[in-house]
C-alpha cells in the first residue's frame, strides 16, 4: 500500500466529509454532454462516492473503487451499492465503459506511471467515448501530508494523451476550487476516443444487411425509414427494434415513409405499421401515382438539447423486405455523422419529402382502398416483391384445445379457461378460435402493453384484412375488428359507456394479478360476448382461481408444461435447483410480494455472487445463456466479471449499448456466450436456440418464473434439452418455483413431501427430464413440514405474495372445515393473521352475521348464490336492485354456468328471464330465502324487498360498500366451486367421481414372464413375450427404457438381509456404457449364450465380488450354492434395484371378489368375504371392497362411498363402527399398529348381468374422520 492509500484510509471519514458536498455542476454538465442516458461510467478513485452517486441518481449505469479500502467502504455506504477496492494498475477492461471519470484521483499516481495507467484507462474506454481527468495545476511531483501529488498544466495534460490512440479531441480549462477554505486551481481535461473505423459499404450476401440495422437502433434517439415497398416478411424482422424506440418514451422518434409504387407494399405490411403507428409511430405512404419512388435510406441520429451529437444513414438497394436484409446481394453505403455533413443532407431530403403533399398520414381508410384497387406486378421488378409469408396453421395442442372449445360452446358454455403452458401458444390458440368460431368483433385485454402488442400482430397474421387498434395509453380506438385494450384503461366507467354490452362477439382475458380481479370482474360484467375465452399458463388450480371464477369454473382444456415436453412441442430440461448462499435475503426488505428493488440488486451485484455464479455455469452451462438479472446495474455488473473472467457476454436491457436483436444474432452465431438481461426476454420473443437459462434473481410470481423458463424451452435443431441454473435462497419468495414447475401442491405440507421425493429420487419427471437440488434448498423445503388451516394459510400467502381468497384456501386442498372450527368463520382466520384492511375490518365487524351466513347456509340447490352473484354484477349494493332485473340477470348467469341448470325443475328449463313464470319461481325461491321467508319469525334478516326492489336490511356507509362487494364475491365463488364440485357425481347419474388417470404415481415398465432369473443354476429365457406391469413411483425414478421386470427362478439369493426367493418378481435396470459405475457388492443379473448352441441367452442372479487376485466371482447368497468364477462368455445385464411387493402389481388390476383372499395370502370363504370390510388379524390388514352404487340395498346400508379427488377417498364404514370400536381404533390407528388397509372399489354391483370386478387401488392411509355409528373416514391413496 503507497503512502497515499495509508493517508485516505487513516482520515476517511474527515475527508468524505470535506468533499462530499462539493458543488460539481458545470463540470457534470460538460462531461455529461456527449453520453447517452443508460450509458456505463467508471468513476476511477471515487474518494466519498460524492459523483459515482449523482451519476447513478441520473440514471446512468456506475462502477466505482477506489485504492483505500475504508474509504471504500464510506462510498460504498453513501451510495447504496458496492465500491470495489482496487487500484489504477488492476484495471483489465476492454472496450467496457462509455465514460470514464477521474476526479482529483490521478493525481496521486507518480508521473512515470500515469503514462501507463492513462493507457490501461483508455483501453476500458469504449470508441466513441469520454474521458474526465483533473489535476491541480502546476508543474511537478511532491509530497505533502503524508500524500504524493502530480501536478499537470495544459502542456503535461496534452502530452500525456496525444500518445493514446483513437484519440479524437482534447479539451483543457482551468477552474477554482469550490471549497470555501481553498485557493487551488484545477486543470480540467476533457478526451473523447474516435468512434471505431468501421466499413462504408454493406454489400450483402455473406454480410447482410440486418445486423448493420440493429446495431444503429441501439444508440439512436431518432429513427427515419424512407422505402420503396414494405413487405410483411421484413417488417417482422424488424419489429423488435421498432418496438423498442417506442418503448423508450417521449425522447425518442420512429418515422417511416414508404410508398405505393406499383403496389408492391404489403396490406397486411401496413397494417403492422398501423399498430406501430397507434403506439407513436409516425407512418406516411407517399402516392406516386404516374412517378417513381424508388427511395431507400435507414437514417438513425442521435439529438441531444435539440442538436445532433452523432448519427448514421444507410442510403442503397435495400427495401424492407426479408431477402433485401437477409439474404440478398444488395449494396448499401453508410454515411457518419459528424465525420461526413452528407448525413445532415440526407436528414434535410428526408423532411421535405415526409412533409409532401403526396405523403398521405396512414389510415386504416387508406389502407382498405389501397386493397381494393391494389394490382401487385406480375414480373419481378425488384428483390423480394413477391416474397409471402404462408398461412399459420394450429399445432396439434391447439387443435385439441379447438375442438375442446367447439364442444364447450356446443353445450352451451359462454365462458372457458384454457391453461396453455408457455410456449405453447395461447394468444395464437385465441386468435384461431376466434376465426372458427365466426366472430366478427373481438376484444383482447390484458394489463402490459407488450402483451397487447404482441397479440395484435398475432390477430393480424391470422385476419390479415382485419383492422386492429388499441385501447391504452393515449390510443383510443372504437372501431376496429380486433381491439387490443389494457383493462386499466377500458374498465373506466367513462370508457366501458362507449361499448354496448353486446359490441363484441368474443373476449379474451389473458391471466392477471390478483389485486385486478376486481377490474376485470367490472370490465366483464358490462360485456355480454357470445363467448369469453380466459388464458393461462399457470397449471395450478389455486393460481387460477380468480380468472376461473370468471370463466364461471369451467376448465376446457389443460396442457402443462410436462404434457408439452411428453408432446414433443418443448425441449425437456435438466433443472438444477442451486443453493444461494451468498445471499441473505432476510437482510432484504420485503413488502407487498416483492422485495425492494435497490437493495437486492446490492445484495446481488457482488463479487462472492458472482464468483459462486461463474462457478456453476462453467461446470452446468452449454453453448448459448440467456441469465435473468434484477436491474440494469447487476447485469452490468455480471456480465463485466464473466468478461474478466474469460467468457464472452454482454448485458443487455432498455438502452443497453447491444441491442436485443443484434445480441440475439451474435448468440445465434456463437460469437456471444452469455446475456444477462433485465426484463427484455421475459416474453414474446422467440429464442429457440437458447440452451441454457440462468436465473439470477427471484421471481415475483409464478407467471413470470415461467415465462423466463419457457424462453429457452423451444424446440431447435441440435438442442437435446435446456438447462435451468436457478439460484434458491432460503426466503418465502422462491417457494412458488417448485409449485409452478413441478405441480407442488401450495402448502408447506406438500412442499416438503416433494422436497422428500426429491431426496429419494423418486419425482416423476417426463422422459429427457432432470431434477437436481442442492442438500441445503431439500432440507429447507422439508424444514417446512407443518399443516393446519393456519400454516395453510401462511404458506398460501407466501406462494402467492398476496393473502389467499377463500376459494384458493379451498382449491389448495386446505381444510374449510377444520378452518371453521378453529376460527368460526373465513374473515376471521384472516383477521387473525393480520389480512384485513381497515374497511374489510369494519365491514367484517358490522356485517358478521351476513358474511357467516353466505359462507354456511345450506345449499341444497345453487339458487341463492347465483342470486347474490346476479346482485354483486348489477352493483346492487349501493342502491335497490328492481326484483324483475334481478330475476332476469340471474337467469342469465344460469344460462352461463351449465352444471347449475340441473337444478332447475324441468317446466324451469327452456324458460326466459322476462317470463312471469320464472319471475315467480325465482321469487318463491332464492329470493324468499334471502328475505327469511323459510326462517321463523325471530330470525335474522339480511335482505328485504321494499316497492319491488331486493336490497339489503342493514345499511352500508358507500366508503365500505367496495369492501363489502369484494368480500361477498369472495365467498360467492367459493361457495359456487365448491357446489360445482359437489355437483360433478350427479351429473353422471350416480355418486361416483370418475377416478382419472394416475399417469404421474405410476410407470408403466416392461415385464417378461418367460425371462427366469435362475437363481441357483443357468437356466434357458426368452424376452420375445413381452408384457407391461404398473409400479409406483415409491420405487424411485423408473425409466422404460432402462427399468425392467422379471420373475426369479430358485434360491441361490435366499439369504442375508433382502432375500430374493423362487417365484419373486424383481425390479431390474439395464447396465449400459453410460450407466455402468461400480459393480462390485452389487447384486447382478449375469448373460450368457446357451452353450447348447440353442440360441437362447442364459441368466443367473449374483452377488458380483473380488478375490485377493482381483478376479471377479460371483457369489450366492444362500450358503447351499457354490461360487462360481466369471467367465469371458458373461456379461453383465442388470442390477437388481428391488424385489417388488407382490401386490404394488397388483394396484389397477380387477379382480373379483372370489380372488381377492389369494392376493392377501387367504382362502376364499363367502361367510367371511361376502362383506364390504373384513379384518384380517392374522395379517394385521383391514379389506374395503366398496361398490360406489348401491342401488337395491336398503336405504340404512347405502354408505356414501366416493373419491374426493385423484388421491383421496371418502368411506363411510357400516353402521355398528364407532371411533371408540376395536374397528374404529384400527382404522385410525393403523399405522402406528402397523395394520394395512387395502381399498378394493367398483362403480357398480353387476356387469353386463354379471357380478363386477373390484379395482385394487393399493393400500390406504388414514387421513381424518367424522362422526360414529357410522364413522366417514377420508383416506389418502
Amino acid at each position: 500500500m503507497d503512502e497515499s492509500a495509508r493517508y485516505y484510509n487513516q482520515f476517511a471519514a474527515e475527508f468524505a466529509r470535506s468533499t462530499v458536498d462539493v458543488d460539481m455542476t458545470p463540470i457534470y454538465q460538460r462531461f455529461l454532454a456527449g453520453i447517452q442516458p443508460g450509458a456505463s461510467i467508471l468513476d476511477a478513485g471515487c474518494g466519498s462516492g460524492r459523483d459515482a452517486k449523482a451519476f447513478a441518481d441520473l440514471g446512468f449505469c456506475v462502477t466505482a473503487f477506489d485504492a483505500a479500502a475504508e474509504l471504500a467502504r464510506i462510498a460504498s455506504d453513501y451510495c447504496g451499492f458496492e465500491v470495489a477496492v482496487r487500484r489504477f494498475e488492476d484495471v483489465d477492461e476492454v472496450a467496457q465503459y462509455d465514460a470514464i471519470w477521474c476526479c482529483a484521483s490521478l493525481l496521486h499516481v507518480p508521473a512515470a506511471k500515469l503514462p501507463g495507467v492513462f493507457a490501461r484507462l483508455w483501453s476500458a474506454l469504449r470508441p466513441g467515448g469520454v474521458f474526465y481527468a483533473s489535476f491541480k495545476h502546476g508543474t511537478g511531483e511532491r509530497l505533502q501530508g503524508g500524500r504524493r501529488f502530480t501536478d499537470a498544466d495544459e502542456a503535461i495534460v496534452r502530452q500525456w494523451f496525444e500518445g493514446l490512440q483513437d484519440l479524437q479531441s482534447v479539451d483543457v480549462w482551468l477552474t477554482n476550487d469550490q471549497r470555501p477554505d481553498r485557493a487551488e486551481r484545477w486543470t480540467n481535461t476533457l478526451a473523447t476516443r474516435a468512434h471505431a473505423l468501421t466499413r462504408k459499404l454493406v454489400t450483402g450476401g455473406d454480410d447482410h444487411f440486418l445486423p448493420y440495422l440493429s446495431e444503429a437502433f441501439t444508440r439512436a434517439t431518432h429513427v427515419d425509414f424512407g422505402v420503396a415497398f414494405v413487405k410483411t416478411t421484413g417488417l417482422r424482422l424488424l419489429l423488435p427494434d421498432l418496438e423498442s424506440v417506442l418503448e423508450a418514451g417521449e425522447s425518442r422518434r420512429l418515422r417511416i415513409l414508404t410508398s405505393d409504387y406499383l403496389d408492391i407494399t404489403d396490406p397486411q405490411a401496413l397494417r403492422l405499421l398501423m399498430l406501430l403507428q397507434e403506439r407513436g409511430a409516425e407512418v406516411r405512404v407517399y402516392t406516386t401515382k404516374d412517378s417513381s419512388f424508388h427511395l431507400k435510406a435507414y437514417i438513425f441520429a442521435t439529438r441531444h438539447n435539440g442538436g445532433i451529437v452523432t448519427g448514421t444513414a444507410f442510403i442503397g438497394s435495400s427495401n424492407i423486405s426479408r431477402q433485401a436484409l437477409q439474404d440478398g446481394l444488395e449494396w448499401n453505403y453508410r454515411v457518419v455523422y459528424p465525420d461526413d455533413l452528407g448525413f445532415l443532407e440526407a436528414i434535410r431530403q428526408f423532411e421535405e419529402l415526409f412533409g409532401h403533399p403526396r405523403a398521405l398520414p396512414l389510415s386504416d381508410a387508406w389502407i382498405d382502398a389501397y386493397e381494393q384497387r391494389r394490382e401487385p406486378p406480375t414480373r419481378s421488378v425488384a428483390p423480394g416483391i413477391h416474397e409471402h409469408e404462408a398461412p399459420p396453421i394450429p399445432t396439434t395442442v391447439q387443435v385439441k384445445a379447438l375442438a375442446a372449445l367447439s364442444a364447450t360452446r356446443d353445450s352451451g358454455y359462454r365462458r372457458g379457461l384454457v391453461v396453455l403452458a408457455t410456449g405453447l401458444g395461447k394468444t395464437w390458440l385465441a386468435a384461431f378460435d376466434a376465426v372458427r368460431m365466426g366472430a366478427r368483433r373481438v376484444l383482447f385485454v390484458a394489463h402490459r402493453e407488450e402483451i397487447l402488442s404482441q397479440a395484435a400482430a398475432t390477430f393480424l397474421r391470422i385476419r390479415p384484412q382485419a383492422r386492429v387498434g388499441y385501447f391504452m395509453g393515449r390510443s383510443r380506438d372504437a372501431e376496429v375488428d380486433v381491439l387490443c385494450a389494457s383493462v386499466q384503461t377500458l374498465a373506466k366507467s367513462a370508457h366501458l359507456e362507449r361499448f354496448a354490452p353486446q359490441h363484441f362477439d368474443y373476449v379474451v382475458i389473458d391471466e392477471f394479478h390478483h389485486a385486478a380481479a376486481t377490474t376485470y370482474r367490472r370490465l366483464l360484467t358490462h360485456f355480454a360476448p357470445s363467448f369469453l375465452l380466459g388464458l393461462t399458463a399457470t397449471p395450478d388450480r389455486t393460481d387460477q382461481s380468480d380468472i376461473l371464477s370468471l370463466c364461471d369454473d369451467n376448465l376446457v382444456y389443460n396442457c402443462n408444461l410436462f404434457d408439452g415436453i411428453q408432446a414433443g412441442l418443448l425441449a425437456p430440461f435438466h433443472y438444477y435447483g442451486i443453493a444461494d448462499d451468498s445471499v441473505d435475503y432476510d437482510e432484504v426488505p420485503w413488502r407487498n410480494g416483492r422485495f425492494d428493488p435497490e437493495q437486492l440488486s446490492n445484495k446481488l451485484a457482488t463479487l462472492a455472487r458472482a464468483r459462486h455464479a461463474l462457478r456453476e455455469w462453467r461446470s452446468k452451462a452449454q453453448q448459448r445463456t440467456l441469465a435473468f438479472c434484477v436491474s440494469i446495474r447487476h447485469a452490468d455488473y455480471m456480465a463485466d466479471q464473466f468478461n474478466r473472467a474469460g467468457v464472452v457476454a454482454a448485458a443487455v436491457y432498455a438502452g443497453s449499448a447491444l441491442g436485443r436483436a443484434q445480441a440475439l444474432e451474435r448468440l445465434e452465431a456463437g460469437t456471444l456466450q452469455i446475456v444477462f438481461s433485465v426484463d427484455l426476454f421475459n416474453e414474446g420473443v422467440d429464442l429457440p436456440s437458447i440452451d441454457t437459462v440462468m436465473l439470477l434473481r427471484p421471481t415475483e410470481s409464478k407467471i413470470l418464473f415461467l415465462q423466463q423458463l419457457g424462453r429457452g424451452l423451444r424446440r431447435c435443431e441440435g438442442k437435446q434439452h435446456l438447462v435451468v441454473m436457478d439460484f434458491i435462497g432460503n426466503h418465502q419468495s422462491f417457494l412458488h418455483k417448485p409449485q409452478a414447475l413441478f405441480g407442488v401442491g401450495s402448502t408447506y405440507q406438500a412442499l416438503a413431501a416433494f422436497a422428500r421425493r426429491v431426496e429419494a429420487k423418486t419425482q416423476t419427471l417426463p422422459a429427457g427430464c432432470y431434477l437436481n437440488y442442492d442438500l441445503a434448498i431439500i432440507e429447507f423445503l422439508k424444514s417446512l413440514d407443518s399443516s393446519g388451516p393456519q400454516k395453510d394459510y401462511e404458506a398460501l400467502r407466501d406462494v402467492l405474495g398476496h393473502r389467499p381468497t377463500l376459494s384458493e384456501f379451498y382449491r389448495a386442498g386446505s381444510s374449510v372445515q377444520a378452518m371453521r372450527q378453529q376460527t368460526g368463520h373465513w374473515f376471521e382466520l384472516v383477521r387473525k393473521m393480520g389480512d384485513l384492511t381497515e374497511a374489510e375490518s369494519a365491514v367484517a365487524s358490522a356485517l358478521q352475521g351476513l358474511l357467516r351466513e353466505v359462507e354456511t347456509t345450506n345449499l341444497t340447490k345453487s339458487f341463492k348464490m347465483v342470486l347474490l352473484e346476479a346482485l354483486l354484477e348489477l352493483d346492487g349494493l349501493r342502491q335497490p336492485t328492481p326484483v324483475e332485473q334481478l330475476c332476469q340477470h340471474s337467469r342469465a348467469i344460469l344460462d352461463r354456468r351449465q352444471p347449475l341448470l340441473a337444478d332447475l325443475s324441468a317446466d324451469m328449463q327452456g324458460i326466459s328471464g322476462d317470463a312471469p313464470a320464472w319471475q315467480r319461481y325465482w321469487q318463491d325461491n332464492p329470493i324468499n330465502a334471502w328475505i327469511g321467508g323459510n326462517r321463523p319469525a325471530n330470525a335474522e334478516r339480511f335482505f328485504k324487498v321494499s316497492e319491488n326492489a331486493f336490497s339489503l336490511v342493514q345499511h352500508v356507509s358507500p366508503e365500505h360498500v367496495p369492501a363489502l362487494s369484494a368480500m361477498l364475491q369472495e365467498l360467492v365463488d367459493y361457495r359456487l366451486a365448491a357446489y360445482e364440485t359437489r355437483l360433478e357425481p350427479a351429473a353422471t347419474g350416480n355418486n361416483v367421481i370418475p377416478f382419472p388417470a394416475r399417469t404421474r404415481d405410476r410407470v408403466e415398465l416392461p415385464y417378461f414372464p418367460n425371462l427366469k432369473i435362475a437363481c441357483g443354476h443357468f437356466k434357458t429365457g426368452r424376452t420375445d413375450s413381452e408384457e407391461h406391469r404398473a409400479l409406483p413411483i415409491a420405487y424411485g425414478q423408473l425409466d422404460p427404457a432402462r427399468h425392467f421386470i422379471a420373475r426369479a427362478s430358485g434360491n441361490s439369493m435366499d439369504g442375508g438381509k433382502n432375500p430374493v426367493r423362487d417365484g419373486d418378481h424383481l425390479l431390474l435396470e439395464l447396465i449400459s456404457p453410460a450407466r455402468a459405475g461400480s459393480i462390485t457388492g452389487s447384486v447382478v443379473a449375469i448373460e450368457r449364450q446357451d452353450d447348447g448352441g440353442g440360441g437362447d441367452n442364459q441368466y443367473l442372479l449374483r452377488v458380483v465380488t473380488k478375490n485377493k487376485a482381483g478376479q471377479y466371482v460371483l457369489k450366492a447368497n444362500n450358503p447351499a450354492y457354490e461360487d462360481l468364477p466369471a467367465k469371458d462368455n458373461m456379461r453383465t445385464l442388470a442390477r437388481l434395484r428391488a424385489v417388488i411387493d407382490p401386490l404394488d402389481l397388483a394396484v389397477g388390476q380387477l379382480f373379483m371378489r372370489e380372488d381377492i383372499p389369494t392376493l392377501l395370502g387367504e382362502t376364499f370363504n363367502p361367510g367371511n368375504w361376502n362383506v364390504g370390510h373384513v379384518n384380517l388379524k392374522d395379517k394385521k390388514a383391514h379389506v374395503l371392497l366398496v361398490t360406489l352404487n348401491k342401488q337395491g340395498k336398503s336405504a340404512e346400508h347405502r354408505y356414501l362411498d366416493h373419491w374426493i379427488d385423484e388421491h383421496h377417498f371418502h368411506w363411510q364404514s357400516q353402521n355398528a363402527t364407532t371411533p371408540e370400536s376395536m374397528r374404529g381404533q384400527e382404522i385410525i390407528h393403523h399405522a402406528a399398529r402397523g395394520i394395512d388397509i387395502h381399498l378394493f372399489v367398483r362403480d357398480g354391483k353387476l356387469s353386463g348381468g354379471k357380478a363386477a370386478p373390484f379395482v385394487y387401488y393399493g393400500r390406504a392411509t388414514y387421513e381424518s374422520h367424522q362422526g360414529s355409528a357410522p364413522m366417514s373416514v377420508v383416506f389418502s391413496v
